[in-house]
């Protein structure tokens, strides 16, 4: 439907035709997806977002064990960058 860049930032501007499209609006939730190479975009209610994302810590392990990890893997980096 459209193309757009990323930015610097890390930003996107979503096409006009697919906002009008989706009636996406100023202050909606959309969920990101990346599967196998895939990028997907959903637009999300409260109660659609909060069904959305049940459960998606069941194979992370407890908040804890995943902030270690996220922690180890920035040393990592800041190691390899040499800080």
């Amino acid at each position: 439907m459209g193309i757009a860049k990323v930015t610097r930032n890390f930003q996107v501007t979503i096409p006009k035709d697919v906002r009008q499209a989706e009636g996406v609006m100023a202050g909606d939730t959309l969920l990101f997806t990346a599967t196998e190479g895939k990028l997907e975009v959903t637009k999300m209610g409260r109660a659609a977002l909060l069904k959305a994302l049940a459960g998606t810590w069941k194979d992370r392990g407890t908040g804890v064990e995943y902030e270690n990890r996220v922690r180890s893997g920035w040393k990592k980096r800041a190691n390899d960058l040499g800080y």
